[in-house]
């Protein structure tokens, strides 16, 4: 069966955003929305953070922000907690979901309310160096080539089928510091490319695999 996960639309995708950290990757959206590069608009910030830099981000912008706290989990988003992030995306009107540094694992219920419309980026090419830390993790490995995934969520861990990829080659004097930086410069092409192509109806799934349609 192939799925169209959105059919594209003349009105700017709106974007609801989770972040647990800086937020540079959803600054690099609101940069390209800002430039006219997509056509979108970041309609509601959440951090299960209470002092994470990307709702002072939000804030500058202007975008509708907010901490919700998780509690009682740590690493998952669950329960009464995630029946409230449901509730303020949905209030916010978020057509699509994208997890900007998040540091949670996402549940059924809230990936039933966005069917295949919650996106996350890896710093790895996926398969390779799930979970956390992946930059170090292919250093220490001896990898030569590192890089960013953009894709679809699903219930397992950075498991979803694949969007856009981006490759970093891996230097020989590269420190984890040093390769995470150059990954970073690819991951804010990396999201917009793949919001871009998700909001304009150009990507159909078929089983694990996503298929780019042609601009008509």
């Amino acid at each position: 069966m192939s799925i169209i996960p959105f059919p594209g639309q003349k009105d700017p995708l709106r974007i609801g955003v989770l972040g647990s950290g800086s937020g540079s990757n959803m600054q690099s959206i609101q940069d390209a929305i800002e430039a006219g590069t997509l056509n979108a608009k970041i309609v509601c910030t959440i951090a299960d953070v209470p002092n994470a830099k990307i709702l002072d981000r939000a804030k500058k912008h202007n975008i509708p922000c907010a901490y919700l706290d998780p509690a009682p989990w740590k690493t998952k988003l669950e329960g009464d907690a995630e029946t409230r992030y449901v509730e303020m995306l949905q209030k916010a009107g978020a057509q699509v979901i994208v997890l900007a540094g998040f540091m949670r694992i996402v549940k059924k219920r809230f990936l039933d309310a966005f069917p295949y419309r919650v996106l996350n980026i890896h710093p790895a090419l996926l398969p390779a160096f799930p979970g956390v830390a992946s930059w170090k993790q292919a250093l220490d490995y001896g990898t030569k080539i590192a890089g960013v995934t953009v894709h679809f969520v699903d219930a397992g861990t950075d498991s979803g089928p694949i969007i856009v990829q981006r490759s970093v080659p891996v230097l020989d004097d590269d420190t984890p510091e040093s390769l995470h930086a150059r990954i970073q410069v690819q991951e804010h092409i990396a999201y917009p490319e793949a919001i871009r192509l998700l909001g304009a109806g150009r990507l159909r799934i078929e089983g694990r695999r996503v298929f780019q349609i042609p601009e008509a």
